[in-house]
């Protein structure tokens, strides 16, 4: 697929420059068309008997398994959530913190993890971007950080984070996963937002959980456990699956699917080259707070008020995203991205 028809793919592109899949991603048609026969199937065929409870499980199995694909990891260690704020609660929720437990985060995450992190009842230390690693104390028992912020577009660097530590460590993948490569094994937990960087529907995501026994079931679900009794009693699953915390539809399930096998091997260079292109060409005019070699995210300062400025962006048919609380306008590079979208960025700014 070259990126002339990968562009095809996303009918959206057609009429604005879709700069925002930090939010989330543009659907494709294969995505749409998959979620429509899965519909039309259950229309027709009905939503019961063992048929439709078979393809429900085999659809699980697939995404299980894709999403494990990306991450580097087992499917076992996998659990199928739907966002990375679902996910981020049974962590938090599941380590049974108490508050002389200390967690050390950073001061640009994202509601999604910090309302997580504040209802845990552990004591939360929030540190600037880079110096999670002074902040650590030996009260400090879980670090709880993204791997790409949100906010600034940068790297965390959770892996020098847990070599240097050695502590349990939670890592947001909300902006990395679809657009850097990941290796999920050195760390404990690990979310994903599938409607983001891969584009797929919304509410679906996954957990990766790097030693299941280890972790309680604060939230059972009927997907939970292999067997249960009456009294309520049951056995979980030996494998991450114990964490899956509600039915995902399987038009969902199979739109993931379906979106998930669109990704060319050229994405991730190509996202680092539009994002480095974006940098460069917004720096000529503005300040970027955003390091060069970083992943998709692109902030900068617009010099206006930046709601304002994305409400403008909007109506010239650019997609870009504010950050509330800041002075930052942010740009997602996508592999769907090209030049022309940087220039009518530009030319809209």
């Amino acid at each position: 697929m070259t990126p002339e028809e990968a562009r095809a793919l996303f009918p959206a592109l057609e009429r604005v420059a879709y700069l925002n899949a930090g939010s989330m991603g543009p659907l494709a048609i294969p995505t749409f068309e998959t979620i429509q026969a899965e519909l039309r199937r259950q229309l027709e065929e009905g939503r019961g008997g063992l048929p439709f409870f078979d393809r429900m499980v085999e659809l699980r199995a697939g995404v299980r398994e894709q999403l494990a694909g990306l991450l580097g990891v087992a499917p076992e260690s996998m659990a199928l959530t739907t966002s990375t704020t679902e996910a981020c609660n049974i962590v938090l929720s599941g380590l049974d913190l108490e508050p002389q437990d200390e967690i050390v985060t950073s001061g640009t995450e994202h509601f999604g993890l910090l309302g997580a992190l504040r209802a845990s009842g552990a004591s939360v230390r929030v540190a600037p971007e880079g110096g999670i690693l002074a902040a650590v104390t030996d009260r400090t028992r879980l670090i709880a950080i993204s791997h790409v912020s949100w906010v600034t577009g940068n790297s965390l660097d959770p892996a020098q984070v847990k070599e240097q530590t050695g502590l349990p460590i939670l890592i947001d993948g909300a902006q990395s996963v679809g657009a850097v490569p990941v290796d999920a094994t050195p760390f404990d937990f690990y979310t994903v937002s599938c409607q983001k960087w891969l584009c797929g529907p919304d509410g679906t995501g996954g957990l990766y959980v790097r030693d299941p026994e280890a972790l309680r079931i604060a939230w059972p679900s009927y997907f939970s456990q292999e067997t249960h009794e009456r009294d309520g009693t049951f056995q979980p699953w030996p494998s991450a699956a114990r964490f899956d915390p509600a039915w995902i539809p399987p038009a969902s399930l199979a739109g993931l699917l379906a979106a998930l096998g669109l990704k060319p091997e050229w994405r991730y260079d190509r996202i680092a080259e539009l994002a480095a292109a974006c940098r460069e060409l917004l720096a000529e005019r503005f300040e970027v707070v955003t390091a060069p070699g970083q992943a998709g995210l692109v902030s900068f300062r617009p010099g206006a008020d930046p709601a304002e400025v994305s409400a403008r962006l909007y109506d010239a048919g650019v997609v870009v995203r504010f950050i509330p609380g800041t002075d930052l306008v942010r740009v997602s590079c996508g592999w769907w991205n090209s030049e022309d979208d940087l220039e009518r960025l530009l030319a809209a700014l």
